[in-house]
């Protein structure tokens, strides 16, 4: 079965159309308006290697914050649908990711309860015109609406652009890592019966 999913979302703020697949190759087609997360999404699902393609229109002349958000949303419930039932996956996944100085890890649980834990410290306000603030924003409404545990650690890093550059990356390895079907998963994983 294709775990692939498309997510449509329009709302006075932002119209935003998202098809992603879980088992794909890195192909990305990403144009979100925004483009310091356009180049974050493009790592994060060449990483990954998903197949990803967002086309995202936004209130930007107001700031990027509803745009962000909204795309994580849409990824968030574009990656729930996707993964339908959740047999034989492995459920959970950790990387760690070094981008020169930086150095952050992602582990997630795809565990049906969604909350995020965000260790990092971002040293500038701002990449380019990016309000870096809007980073914790995109991870939160990601993890509520594909209902998973998340948590991100920084371990240390000065240049904002690698700290926020080696996130996405690991996000995108540790979310592979939980999607991958693993053989000797049989049925649901996790002694509940259902996540």
């Amino acid at each position: 079965m294709e775990r692939r999913a498309e997510i449509v979302r329009k709302t006075n703020e932002t119209d935003i159309r998202l098809s992603f697949g879980i088992d794909g190759e890195g192909n990305s087609e990403i144009e979100t308006g925004v483009p310091f997360m356009s180049h974050m999404l493009d790592l994060f699902t060449k990483h990954g290697q998903f197949d990803c393609k967002i086309g995202a229109k936004g209130d930007t002349e107001v700031d990027d914050h509803h745009t962000t958000e909204d795309i994580g949303i849409c990824l968030g419930q574009a990656l729930v649908k996707a993964l339908g039932d959740k047999k034989g996956i492995k459920r959970y996944g950790s990387a760690m990711v070094p981008m020169d100085e930086a150095l952050a890890t992602v582990v997630v649980d795809l565990s049906n309860r969604p909350h995020l834990e965000f260790r990092a410290e971002l040293p500038s306000q701002k990449v380019g015109t990016f309000d870096t603030e809007n980073v914790h924003e995109f991870l939160w409404k990601l993890a509520l609406e594909a209902r998973m545990n998340l948590h991100v650690i920084v371990h240390y890093g000065h240049n904002t652009h690698h700290i926020i550059e080696a996130i996405f990356k690991a996000l995108g390895r540790a979310l592979d890592e939980a999607t991958t079907i693993d053989p000797r998963v049989k049925g649901i994983p996790s002694t509940k019966g259902m996540l």
